[in-house]
């Protein structure tokens, strides 16, 4: 899979998307990168560490999130984009569900559209991505964790979200798709999407695992948002052997460890 200037062998290795939120409110480290100069600290540390893709967000989307306007978003984002492109060698991601953010953050350089709305939220989205000839990812999420039965009703929600991107005009082999852990799901439901996570890979795209630091951890360990990391650890190792092609963390360093493990021990 070509994202960017970069080959990504998603049938064999599993890369990390490393988060860079430039937000003052997002649930784990808000306001931590709002600084320009410790945003660019921060990338080259995550490069170091092992990210092969930044993931740059500009507005919070944990639970009961503030909205901000569309040009709010691109004067966060737009900016950093640039210099990381700049600076690094490197594929960047913009996480955005609108339209204009990402017309504006494939022009300042993006590679790849990251909508935690799979294209749904917006319907000029995937036009744009399409327009821009970049990857994106496409998650799932809902309004209401109601379904008839819950792996088949989000794969073909998912599919859904494949169809709005294949009907702009987006490429399957720049599809990559993510079953949304903390978006749309209870907490049984969240613990289903990892355990079957597998099942998505039966819809031919690549499988991005989300579960960094999340509430689905914390319910199961009793602890805040700050002291996840081990259990953020098992579902990376359990993601690489259910062979997703993308893990989106925070933590670089131990998780890019956590998987080197693991795909060593998977050789025998």
């Amino acid at each position: 899979m070509l994202i960017g200037n970069k080959n990504f062998d998603t049938e064999n290795e599993t890369y990390i998307m490393g988060i860079l939120n430039v937000t003052p409110d997002s649930f784990s480290d808000g306001g931590l990168w709002n600084d320009f100069d410790a945003a660019m600290r921060h990338v080259e540390e995550m490069i170091t560490d092992g990210a092969s893709i930044i993931d740059v967000g500009g507005e919070s989307t944990r639970p009961g999130y503030t909205k901000i306007s569309d040009q709010e978003e691109i004067e966060r984002v737009c900016p950093v984009i640039e210099a990381v492109k700049a600076r690094f060698d490197t594929v960047v991601s913009v996480d955005t569900y609108k339209s204009g953010v990402a017309r504006a953050a494939c022009k300042s350089g993006a590679d790849l559209v990251n909508d935690i709305w799979g294209f749904k939220a917006d319907p000029e989205i995937a036009k744009v991505t399409a327009e821009a000839g970049v990857a994106c990812c496409l998650m799932h999420n809902k309004e209401a964790a109601i379904y008839n039965n819950f792996m088949e009703d989000m794969k073909n929600e998912l599919m859904e979200s494949v169809s709005i991107a294949r009907a702009a005009g987006v490429a399957d082999d720049k599809i990559i798709i993510d079953p949304g852990v903390g978006f749309g799901k209870n907490y049984e439901y969240n613990l289903e999407a990892i355990a079957q996570v597998q099942q998505l890979k039966e819809l031919g795209f690549p499988v991005l695992l989300a579960t960094s630091r999340k509430s689905v951890i914390g319910l199961t360990l009793d602890l805040p948002s700050d002291q996840r990391v081990e259990g953020t650890l098992v579902t990376t190792v359990y993601g690489v052997q259910k062979g997703c092609a993308f893990i989106r963390v925070h933590d670089i360093k131990e998780n890019a460890r956590a998987i080197a493990m693991t795909k060593a021990l998977l050789r025998y």
